[in-house]
């Protein structure tokens, strides 16, 4: 019997679609997870070292086989936003922890954009692009002023 789709809860904002995203991952739910997705067949997901995957299925397919390596241990931080009226972008590192108890765990860092869009179902994800990255942050350079005077 094919799976079907879960009732989409209505997210009010991409904050809470975004907590409930990293929830997800952090459950290994991969229903709860697809469920913040929108329905739109141009969603789009890159997880760092891989392919870009478009469509709800091809998506899907990618989280199934990062799951089925066991749950991903991921905390947003450093989140910088940019919100519209019907769109938000969130740049986040992802503090991901890696191993298992018995080898010890290691932390890693990866760099994410989350894309999000108002739709008639409230927020929903759009895209998702991850890199592998660092905790540092370059500082921030002083612009030049705008007259040589």
């Amino acid at each position: 019997m094919p799976r079907t789709k879960p009732p989409a809860v209505l997210m009010t904002t991409p904050d809470e679609v975004e907590a409930q995203f990293y929830e997800a991952l952090r459950e290994g739910d991969l229903d709860k997870l697809m469920a913040l997705w929108s329905d739109d067949d141009e969603i789009v997901c890159v997880h760092p070292g891989g392919p870009r995957v478009i469509g709800p299925r091809a998506v899907r397919a990618a989280f199934e086989a990062i799951f089925a390596s066991g749950r991903i241990v991921a905390q947003p931080e450093k989140v910088h936003r940019v919100q519209l009226m019907d769109a938000a972008m969130h740049n986040v590192v992802e503090r991901i922890e890696i191993g298992n108890p018995k080898q010890g765990r290691h932390v890693a860092f990866v760099v994410a954009t989350n894309v999000y869009h108002r739709t008639t179902q409230g927020w929903r994800l759009v895209a998702h692009h991850a890199s592998p990255g660092t905790d540092v942050e370059t500082p921030e350079i002083a612009e030049a002023p705008s007259t040589l005077h």
